[in-house]
C-alpha cells in the first residue's frame, strides 16, 4: 500500500531521538557550527527545526565536499558533509522512511540496514558458496553510484509507498542541495552526496527496485540452476550454480542498470568461475585445478585446504585493502612523529584493534599478524626521524614496545554457519 501520511509521526520528541543517533564527532558542515555548539540551545533549535520542516520553510544548505583517497591513493572519492542541523533532520526522515521499507527489502540486502552488517552478507555468501561447492561469480562494479543516481527515477520509486507531501519535499530538497567545493557552489543535475545521512537510505532504495527485486521475481524463476545475490549498498556479487545462467544474466546486467541511468565498470564487472577443486590432484602434468579469485568488502575469496584437509572457502584481507590501510598509518607517524610517545601510542593501539575487528577472521592470520608487524616498522621509522641521528635501534624499539605494547593479532570472527 501507499503511505500518504507519515510526516505527522515527526515530533519534538522524534527529533530529539534523531539528534541522540547523530554523530557529534562529525565534521562541520558549511555554517562551520559543531554538535558542542548546536547543544547549547538545543530545546529551541529542535523546535526551531520542526516548524521549518512541517511549514516547507526549510532551506537544505549546501554540502561541503572533499576527496578522500580512494585505490592506495591513486584516485580519490568525494564525500560530502551536511551541517549539524542538517543532519538531524536528515536522520529523523531516514528513521520515518527506514521503517516503511524494511518490510519491503530482501534478505538479500545487508547495507545500513539494522542487525546486519558486512561481515554477514560475507557469512551469508561463504555458506551459499559453500553449500553449492562453488559456481560461476559475477562480480559487478556500478561506476560513480552516488553521482550517477537517476533523481527522476528515485522519485519515481518513492512514490510507490511514500506519497506525504513534507517528507518527499525534503528529500527533492536534499537532492537539489548545492554543491561547496573549494568555495565553488555547483548544483549537479543526478547523484547524491555521499556521506550525506540518508543516502544510504535512498542507495537501498533504489537498488532494492533495480536489482534485487528484479533478480528475485524476474531472473530467478527462468534460471535453470540455483542462483543468488548478495549485496551491501552498490557492492554486491551474483552467484550461479551453472555456467549458461551466469553468462544469461551477465549480458543483460548493463542493459537492466542502464535503464536506471547507472552504468557498470568495464574491467572490474567480470564472470569468475569459482567452482571447487577437485578432492585429489588431477594427474594430467601434476597440476591442480586452480579457480580465480574475487574481492568483496575488503577480502579476497579464495579457496584453500583447512587443518582436515577438506576445501574450504577463505577470506584474505584484500591487497588494496592492505596497501590503503598500512599507508594511512605511514602518514599519521610522519604527520605526529613528534607528538609524545605515549599519545602515539594510544592512537596506534585503537587503529589496530579496528583493524583486527574487521579483518581478525578465521583464516586471515596471516594477514593479521603481517599487518602488525609493518605497522611496528612504520612506526619505528617515524620515531627514528624525530632527530638527526638513529636514536631507536631495534633493541631500544624492543624495550620500548614492553613498555608499551601494541596489542596482539588476535581472530576475533569465526566462521558460523547461517540458517
Amino acid at each position: 500500500m501507499v503511505f500518504t501520511t507519515l510526516a505527522h509521526h515527526i515530533d519534538i520528541d522524534w527529533l530529539r531521538e534523531a539528534y541522540r543517533r547523530t554523530r557529534k564527532s562529525g565534521a562541520a558542515g558549511v555554517d562551520g557550527q559543531t554538535a558542542e555548539a548546536y547543544a547549547t540551545n538545543l530545546e529551541e533549535n529542535l523546535r526551531s527545526l520542526l516548524e521549518r520542516a512541517k511549514s516547507g520553510t526549510y532551506q537544505a544548505p549546501p554540502v561541503r565536499r572533499v576527496h578522500i583517497p580512494k585505490n592506495g591513493g591513486s584516485q580519490t572519492r568525494p564525500i560530502g558533509i551536511p551541517t549539524f542541523e542538517d543532519k538531524i533532520l536528515q536522520r529523523a526522515i531516514a528513521m520515518l522512511l527506514q521503517a516503511v521499507y524494511e518490510q519491503d527489502f530482501l534478505d538479500c540486502s545487508y547495507g545500513f540496514r539494522p542487525k546486519r552488517s558486512a561481515h554477514t552478507a560475507l557469512e551469508v555468501l561463504r555458506n551459499g558458496l559453500m553449500n553449492m561447492k562453488g559456481g560461476w561469480v559475477v562480480e559487478a562494479d556500478i561506476r560513480k553510484f552516488f553521482d550517477s543516481l537517476d533523481r527522476a527515477h528515485l522519485r519515481q520509486i518513492l512514490r510507490q509507498r511514500v506519497r506525504d507531501g513534507v517528507v518527499l519535499r525534503l528529500v527533492d530538497k536534499w537532492l537539489n542541495a548545492g554543491v561547496l567545493e573549494a568555495e565553488e557552489l555547483s548544483y549537479p543535475e543526478a547523484g547524491t552526496p555521499q556521506g550525506g545521512v540518508i543516502s544510504p537510505l535512498l542507495a537501498n532504495i533504489y537498488l532494492h527496485e533495480a536489482l534485487d527485486r528484479w533478480f528475485e521475481r524476474d531472473v530467478k524463476p527462468r534460471l535453470k540452476g540455483h542462483a543468488f545475490v548478495v549485496r551491501y549498498a552498490d557492492d554486491f556479487v551474483l552467484v550461479f550454480s551453472r555456467e549458461e545462467d551466469a553468462c544469461r544474466v551477465l549480458a543483460i546486467l548493463p542493459k537492466r542498470f542502464g535503464r536506471y541511468g547507472l552504468t557498470l565498470h568495464p574491467e572490474k564487472t567480470r564472470l569468475i568461475e569459482f567452482r571447487r577443486p577437485p578432492l585429489r590432484a588431477s594427474a594430467k602434468r601434476g597440476e591442480e585445478y586452480r579457480p580465480e579469485t574475487f574481492d568483496l568488502l575488503g577480502f579476497t575469496h579464495i579457496w584453500g585446504r583447512s587443518l582436515q584437509g577438506n576445501w574450504v572457502i577463505n577470506k584474505r584481507t584484500a591487497k588494496d585493502r592492505f596497501r590503503r590501510a598500512l599507508r594511512r598509518i605511514a602518514v599519521w607517524c610522519k604527520r605526529y612523529r613528534h607528538a609524545p610517545v605515549v599519545a602515539q601510542w594510544n592512537v596506534l593501539t585503537q587503529k589496530l584493534k579496528g583493524h583486527f575487528g574487521y579483518f581478525g577472521v578465521a583464516g586471515n592470520s596471516e594477514l593479521v599478524r603481517r599487518f602488525c608487524y609493518r605497522v611496528t616498522c612504520t612506526w619505528r621509522r617515524g620515531l627514528l626521524r624525530r632527530s638527526q641521528g638513529r636514536h631507536m635501534p631495534w633493541g631500544r624499539m624492543s624495550k620500548l614496545l614492553e613498555r608499551y605494547p601494541l596489542p596482539t593479532p588476535r581472530i576475533a570472527r569465526s566462521h558460523s554457519v547461517l540458517a
